[in-house]
């Protein structure tokens, strides 16, 4: 298991907290918990609701889409990475499969831990979320990319 200082020099200059002080990065660590997966472990059911989201800081996971009886690979998720994140804004389920490629170290992120940070560190809370809405704002720009290349690029071959 990874000490709290550990934590802190692998997430140092990972996108969430580029913009944290050493000390800002402390006080937001110390409200969330660490989990530990082993290889093979699903963190997130699909379909499962969900109370948290989740922070990669070592290891490797996949996030994997069931329908129909298939098995769809949407992403490979890396130190630095998190998934989950929708569950502190909605009460809706899990769309996938979280699961760890390898033996992973996490950080679980509750909405209570956020309401913590905004009370106590606030300047910490505020530059978190601000992060947060930075990275969604990326991947829904590169999925609306990908949706008009789709409309107007055509797989070639198919009708």
């Amino acid at each position: 298991m990874s000490t709290s200082s550990e934590i802190r020099e692998k997430l140092k200059g990972k996108s969430l907290f580029v913009e944290f002080t050493d000390e800002e990065l402390d006080e937001f660590l110390e409200l969330l918990d660490i989990v530990e997966a082993k290889k093979g472990e699903i963190i997130v059911k699909q379909d499962d609701h969900g109370d948290c989201m989740f922070l990669l800081v070592d290891g490797s996971a996949r996030v994997l889409h069931h329908r129909a009886g298939h098995d769809v690979n949407l992403a490979s998720l890396q130190p630095g990475d998190f998934f989950g994140e929708l569950a502190l804004v909605d009460a809706g389920v899990r769309s996938a499969d979280v699961e760890a490629a390898d033996a992973c170290t996490l950080l679980r992120i509750t909405q209570a831990a956020i309401s913590a940070a905004a009370g106590v560190y606030p300047t910490a809370a505020f530059k978190f979320l601000i992060a947060i809405g930075r990275i969604l704002v990326g991947r829904l720009r590169q999925t609306n990319q990908r949706y008009v290349d789709t409309l107007l690029f055509p797989v070639q071959g198919k009708d």
